[in-house]
């Protein structure tokens, strides 16, 4: 009885750290790429966020997208933005990780698994974008809404395109079916 009890206490413990890994990634990988726009900046967070929802899970992945990625906001000194990307991030890793469980009910195949993966990335970062768009324009008209839209989509492209280039080489590596299950 009491080894059973040890077992399971080691998963919540587990989990609370890969979330602070993947909060991680998300902050520096939002950072450290940060390419000046007019209206903003382009970076490559949502690679991580869309892998924290994939190899997390839709609770855990979410929690570390929006916490890593508001936290990037406001180190960056755009604090303004820190609670809509908090639920923009989240609802980013939440759609990707169920558009993707969603779409491999009908893909049974695993060699098509990326298929699944490009609908899911598709849908997410049409999250992302929509939720951008509907915040700035809030801010600043639907007029400053719309000139984000470019550098939000084609960020959304790129990490879409590194997420999924990421995602294919760790279902690759052995060992990974153990440490994320829920990336399989």
């Amino acid at each position: 009885m009491q080894k059973t009890a040890v077992v399971h206490s080691i998963f919540p413990a587990k989990n609370l750290a890969f979330t602070a890994l993947f909060s991680a990634l998300c902050l520096v990988s939002t950072m450290l790429v940060a390419i000046p726009l007019p209206n903003g900046y382009f970076n490559t967070g949502d690679t991580f966020v869309l892998l924290a929802g994939w190899c997390l899970g839709p609770l855990y992945g979410s929690i570390a997208g929006a916490v890593g990625s508001a936290l990037a906001d406001i180190c960056s000194g755009f604090a303004l933005y820190a609670p809509a990307t908090f639920l923009i991030k989240g609802l980013t890793a939440f759609t990707g990780y169920y558009i993707w469980a969603l779409c491999k009910t009908f893909i049974k195949s695993e060699r098509l698994d990326g298929i699944a993966r490009f609908c899911a990335v598709i849908f997410a970062e049409c999250v992302m974008v929509l939720g951008y768009f509907l915040f700035e324009s809030a801010l600043y008209g639907v007029a400053g809404g719309v000139l984000t839209l470019l550098g939000n989509t084609l960020q959304g492209a790129c990490c879409a395109v590194l997420a999924l280039l990421v995602c294919g080489i760790l279902r690759r590596i052995k060992g990974m079916r153990k440490l994320f299950p829920k990336l399989y």
